[in-house]
């Protein structure tokens, strides 16, 4: 199994440490210190890959911490977080305290997890360099050979033929235009809602083509403020700003020849829209406190949750810069619009998380499918998969049912209008299904799990129950205990 990302939570706020902690732990292997000094101590004695701290603390600013972890531990990625008013104290700083990412608050969990895990490939990354480093010494073309694989699987990895999708779905389309535009060099806008797969169609259209041997650098709009975000995509010189000790080499440039992917550019403002235009237009730019130009070669994708012709009709984004990024404006549809997508999607993350989390099951209940293909998923492909890890911790059957699946999903299916969804899926068996297991619930409480009591009152027979709570996924509460039983090991009383 492979090794859990070691990240090093510093917080001096006893709530703040516990809400970083589970929004992380199910994913990273958490240690906490209240400050610096028994951060340092910790890291003393444990492997940690990367430090998440405030920057306000008693003793030892966030800043000043991180600057001695880099000079002990140079490999160990850092990242702070801290609100507005202490954006100029780390920014002079972020240089000279080698700072991967500045996170503002109030930070939130998908944008936090999303740093994270990016951060936890970047050091991977770096211990992999250094050890190509030190093999390319002695087996140079053995390295070579080595790196020649890894980019062949990197373009398996995220080849369409991947994206799961029904032949009769509307991601069909979009696959196609993808893979379409991908051979030809031009920008390329993929617009719609967060959570629908935008990064793994930029990716698609990087490793299918021509650019596939060169870089694909990410980098995340909507997270940095406008200064950070022109050091972070054009590089800066040393003394460009305060803390700016040495020289930085921006995004841009290290996506030379290759792809770079802006996300969220729809959060930009009228002020940086202007300066990632003149990079589009020329293909050059000028670092922060550089009178040098640079000129580069590479191709955009970029991406966004908003629509981007409606910005730019209510004046909030530039039309010249929209034009530019828009050579091929691609809309992602949402979940909601492709339901006979989901059953087998819904299989294929169940097969990835299963294996994670070292959990086997068989699969779904069909009743189970059917309300998924009822519900409109606003959190879009992120949320089914949230969904699906919750109902494999909570479910010990061999398969997930109607039992564990989240209520507002089985309210929803059970009060869909006219019993189907936007693209006609039919879901009456779902809003049954939901309908009686609800009165089976409401029956076993009120009788205190007793099934003869129930069984009378629902004009069943106590077999004929008991064959509905199997099928339904019903549990049955034991009575004078705290959790439910399964239907076998009931017992009337």
């Amino acid at each position: 199994m492979t090794e859990l990302s070691t990240i090093l939570v510093v917080d001096d706020e006893p709530r703040s440490q516990e809400s970083l902690r589970r929004t992380l732990e199910e994913e990273f292997r958490i240690l906490t210190a209240s400050g610096a000094a028994e951060a340092l101590a910790i890291m003393a004695d444990e492997r940690v890959h990367i430090v998440l701290t405030d920057q306000r603390m008693p003793g030892m600013s966030g800043v000043v911490f991180l600057r001695q972890v880099r000079e002990t531990w140079p490999d160990t990625v850092r990242i702070i977080i801290s609100g507005y008013t202490d954006s100029e104290d780390i920014i002079a700083g972020i240089n000279e305290a080698g700072i991967y990412q500045y996170l503002l608050k109030p930070w939130h969990p998908d944008q936090l997890l999303l740093t994270l895990r990016r951060a936890a490939e970047l050091q991977r990354l770096q211990m992999e360099n250094h050890r190509l480093t030190l093999e390319l010494r002695t087996a140079e073309p053995y390295l070579r050979e080595k790196v020649g694989a890894n980019r062949k699987r990197l373009r398996q990895a995220f080849d369409l033929s991947n994206i799961v999708r029904a032949a009769n779905s509307p991601l069909q389309a979009v696959c196609e235009m993808v893979e379409r535009a991908a051979h030809y060099d031009v920008p390329i806008l993929l617009e719609g809602e967060s959570g629908t797969g935008k990064e793994l169609l930029a990716r698609a259209v990087h490793y299918a083509g021509a650019r596939a041997e060169q870089p694909f650098v990410v980098e995340n709009c909507g997270a940095l403020p406008d200064t950070l975000l022109e050091s972070e995509l054009f590089g800066h010189k040393k003394g460009a700003y305060t803390g700016a000790s040495e020289d930085r080499i921006g995004l841009f440039q290290q996506a030379h020849g290759g792809t770079l992917f802006l996300d969220e550019i729809g959060e930009t403002t009228a002020a940086f829209q202007v300066k990632l235009l003149r990079v589009l237009q020329e293909g050059e730019f000028r670092p922060l406190g550089s009178n040098r130009t640079v000129s580069v070669d590479v191709r955009v994708v970029a991406a966004t949750n908003r629509h981007l012709e409606a910005e730019v009709k209510a004046g909030r984004f530039r039309e010249d810069l929209y034009y530019r990024l828009a050579t091929v404006p691609i809309r992602v549809p949402a979940l909601r619009e492709r339901p006979m997508d989901i059953p087998e999607l819904a299989r294929s993350i169940l097969a990835k998380v299963s294996t994670s989390l070292g959990r086997r099951v068989d699969g779904f209940a069909p009743e189970v499918l059917e309300c998924m293909m009822a519900y409109a998923w606003p959190g879009n492909v992120r949320e089914l998969q949230n969904e699906i890890q919750r109902m494999l911790v909570l479910s010990d059957q061999p398969l997930l049912d109607l039992s564990v699946l989240a209520q507002p999903i089985r309210q929803q299916s059970a009060l869909a209008p006219g019993g189907s969804v936007a693209a006609g899926a039919e879901t009456a068996s779902c809003r049954l299904d939901v309908h009686e297991a609800r009165l089976l619930s409401d029956a076993l409480r009120k009788h205190a799990g007793n099934l003869t009591h129930a069984a009378n009152e629902l004009g069943l027979s106590r077999l004929g129950l008991r064959n509905k709570l199997r099928r339904l996924g019903v549990s049955v509460p034991v009575r004078g205990r705290g959790r439910p039983a399964r239907i076998a090991e009931e017992g009337d009383g």
